[in-house]
Formats: C-alpha cells, sequence, structure tokens
C-alpha cells in the first residue's frame, strides 16, 4: 500500500525524534497539587479567591491531591468529583484527575477526564493541549493518522481561539502563565499544521509549523514539517525549507531517518543551487544556530537555456545530417525559425530512415513515435504515408518498434507532427536514423 505523506512525516519525524536524548515531548504543564482551597472560617491565601466552605468537602480535596501515589490520587479524585459534583474546586480536581491518568498511562481515562474538563471549561487551554497532543501522538503510531491529525486539529484549533482572551488562574505568577501559554500554543500549532500540511493547505501548514517552531526551534516533529511545508508546496520558498530540513537533519541526531533526511535535503538543495557546493556548509550553519539568520539566502542556479537558444546552440555545434530525430524535433518545435529553416532545408524531401514505436496503424498510414519523449507517453510525432498498402501479415502491431522509411514533405512544430510520403517498413538490421536522445537536452550548469 502507498504512504501517503503524512504517514511518511510522522514516522520519519518520530523515530529520528525517539534516537535524541530528549526522547519525550513536551507535554502540557500540570497543575500544582497543592490544595487551592481553604476551609472553613479560615482565610484564604493570598490572591485566592476559590474557597470551600464545607470542612468534608475541604478534607476529602486536600487528602486526594496530596497523595503521592498516582492510582491513590485518581481514586481520591474520583470519589470527591462523585461526592461533590458541584464544588468551587471541580476544574482543578479535573485536571488533576487527567494528569494522572496521563502519568499512568491510562489514555482512555485520560482522553475522558480532559473532556470532563472541558464540560466545565470549554476553553481550558491544558485540556485542549492534552487531547491534541494525544491525538497527534496516536498518529504517529500508525493509528489512523489522518483521521487522528483531523481530531487533533479541531482541539488544536479551539486552543489557539482560547489562548486570545485565557485568563491566568488564581493563584498563578505571571511567568507560570506565559511558560503555560508558550507549551500549549507550541502543541496547538504544532497539530494543526501537521494536518494542514496532510490536506494540502501549505500556507496554513507553514504559518502554524513556523509559530510552533519559533515556540520551539528545537523540537523536530515540527522542524521537519516545516521543511517540507515550505519545500513541497506548489510555489516552494526554497531558501527557507532548505533551511529547516538543515536543521532536521541535525536534530535527527543519527539513524535511517537522519540519513533520508539528510539525502532529501541535499537533493532539493542541489536542484535548487545547481550543485551541492555548500550544502555542507548549510548543514554546519543550521546546526550553530537554531533560528534561520536575518537576511540569510542561497544562490539560485541560472535558468536552464530556452528551446530557442538550445536549438541554436545545437545548429552551431552539429551538422543537421548528424541529428538525431529528437534533436531534430526540437529545433523544428523551438521557434527559432532560422535554426529550424536550416534543418528542414537539410532534411526536406530527402528520403530518411528512421526507427520508431507504432501508436495507431491502417494498411495506409502509420502513425509513430520516434523520439523518446513522445515514445514514452505514447504521442505520435510522424505520421507515414504508405507508399503502398500494407497486407495484413504484414501489418505491425501497435506498440511495435520498426524501422521504417520515408520522405519528409510538411511539419507542424507545436504540438510537433511530421508529415512523410513514400513510406515502407525496412526489413530489421537495415540502418534507421533512431533518437537515442530526449527531446530536450540535458540541463548544466
Amino acid at each position: 500500500m502507498k504512504k501517503t505523506l503524512v504517514t511518511i512525516v510522522l514516522v520519519l519525524a518520530a523515530v529520528a525524534f525517539a534516537q535524541t536524548p530528549q526522547a519525550q515531548p513536551a507535554a502540557p504543564q500540570q497543575p500544582a497539587p497543592a490544595a487551592t482551597a481553604a476551609p472553613a472560617g479560615q482565610p484564604a491565601p493570598a490572591q485566592q479567591k476559590k474557597e470551600i466552605k464545607d470542612p468534608a468537602e475541604y478534607n476529602a480535596y486536600v487528602g486526594a491531591v496530596q497523595q503521592q501515589d498516582p492510582n491513590a490520587k485518581i481514586s481520591g479524585l474520583e470519589a470527591f468529583l462523585q461526592t461533590y459534583p458541584n464544588s468551587v474546586m471541580k476544574e482543578d480536581a479535573l485536571e488533576l484527575l487527567m494528569a494522572s491518568y496521563e502519568q499512568t498511562g491510562n489514555t482512555a481515562k485520560m482522553v475522558d477526564a480532559a473532556n470532563r474538563v472541558l464540560q466545565a471549561n470549554p476553553n481550558n487551554l491544558r485540556a485542549l493541549a492534552l487531547l491534541s497532543f494525544n491525538a497527534r501522538r496516536a498518529a504517529e503510531a500508525g493509528q489512523n493518522a489522518q483521521q487522528n491529525l483531523a481530531q487533533g486539529a479541531q482541539y488544536a484549533e479551539r486552543g489557539l481561539q482560547a489562548l486570545q482572551t485565557a485568563q491566568k488562574p488564581e493563584g498563578m505568577s505571571d511567568a507560570d502563565f506565559q511558560k503555560l501559554k508558550t507549551q500549549t500554543s507550541s502543541i496547538f500549532n504544532g497539530v494543526a499544521g501537521m494536518n494542514a500540511l496532510q490536506t494540502k493547505n501549505y500556507p496554513l501548514a507553514q504559518e502554524r509549523l513556523q509559530a510552533a517552531v519559533d515556540a520551539a526551534p528545537n523540537d523536530l516533529r515540527d522542524v521537519y514539517p516545516l521543511a517540507l511545508a515550505y519545500l513541497t508546496a506548489p510555489k516552494p520558498e526554497d531558501v527557507k525549507g532548505l533551511w529547516y530540513i538543515a536543521r532536521a537533519a541535525n536534530l535527527a541526531a543519527g539513524g535511517t531517518a537522519q540519513a533520508q533526511i539528510t539525502a532529501f535535503g541535499k537533493s532539493r538543495y542541489t536542484k535548487y543551487h545547481g550543485s551541492d557546493q555548500g550544502w555542507a556548509e548549510l548543514l554546519a550553519q543550521a546546526k550553530a544556530s537554531p533560528t534561520m539568520p536575518p537576511g540569510f539566502t542561497i544562490a539560485a542556479a541560472p535558468p536552464p537555456p530556452t528551446p530557442a537558444q538550445q536549438a541554436a546552440d545545437l545548429v552551431a555545434s552539429k551538422a543537421v545530417k548528424d541529428m538525431s530525430f529528437a534533436e531534430w524535433e526540437l529545433i523544428l518545435s523551438s521557434g527559432n525559425q532560422e535554426a529550424a529553416d536550416k534543418v528542414w532545408n537539410t532534411i526536406k524531401g530527402v528520403p530518411l530512415a528512421i526507427e520508431g514505436q507504432v501508436i495507431t496503424v491502417t494498411p495506409r498510414k502509420l502513425e509513430l513515435a520516434a523520439s523518446v519523449d513522445d515514445i514514452d507517453q505514447k504521442r505520435a510525432d510522424v505520421v507515414l504515408n504508405m507508399n503502398a498498402a500494407l497486407t495484413a501479415a504484414h501489418i505491425p502491431k501497435a506498440g511495435a518498434t520498426v524501422q521504417f522509411e520515408g520522405t519528409p514533405i510538411s511539419y507542424e512544430p507545436n504540438p510537433f507532427m511530421l508529415t512523410m510520403e513514400k513510406g515502407t517498413l525496412l526489413i530489421k538490421g537495415t540502418p534507421a536514423h533512431k533518437a537515442p536522445a530526449h527531446r530536450r537536452t540535458p540541463r548544466s550548469h
């Protein structure tokens, strides 16, 4: 089964990331385990507005959150939430429950707790981030990658909206609140960006993944997809893409994933720059800097010669009689009239022996492909009007390679078609004018 782009990206990024020392990805910040309530009759701590007035409720909450064993904490919190379903500390208790289930590896219960948090507060950043991240984690594990990323992106977009109006939780310092926003923003943008890349929404993928990488420049899970978002778009942003593919190659830090990422990056660099000169230096520069330097650029290769220029170069360097059929075709269809006239005046009315592949055939007429490009596309470039009708025994089958002779009488430049008369099929072994080259000459720099 052919792998989708998103599957390849997820597998390569996940495998490479697992080979680095920081194998575990950043997760949403967990709530502090300390109780944030005061018993009835006692003053609340500074900046604390939530207050449990019932001593029994307070003791049940504090007793649960102070448990060191995650399973004991889960039991205590579930009991607290069942006994006091409308507690002022419900959202806090559910956040702790969600984090505890995550700590024990109980993903199903963690997801359930996160959804219960969102029932209490639809804009809870930790729950949205954990659900979004969990969907991406499932996709990386090969579990319905496209479906999970799409679901994760829904939570991510909700989270990005919630960040715009998020209020600092009671009792949280400014520094911790900023850390929470940075961490969750990176998760939201990374998941939303991956989903956009999957659906080929390249502008959104670039925007979201760039924001994720700006927040966490050493996270291979986002750096590598960002490189692809720039390099595989219909209009690639090659310079940015090449910088981030070089960053990804360094972050992969060994193994098969690094080898594949490096090989891909080098091939794209060579295609854009015209050679691999400077690729090693780019790798070293990207390794030393987590962000792309201002004004960073890579020189693009000069454009290939136009067909008209290729035609001029050919007639200046090669006799018409020594050219292949594909080179005649290039010149006659190039738009360079002077070069075309030189070729046509040489071959017009002259019997030519050529080899080609049969496209269509009747007793009186064959349509053939005589250049490699047209053979590959099963497209005729020669009409051969036979000198005499072919007998049933001598009619070649479509797809057969034959040698034939004919006299050029006219041509159409675009799409190219050479018409020949006095056509005959030659016996195998008779010299024929073959077309060993592609219609377009190789690009050189």
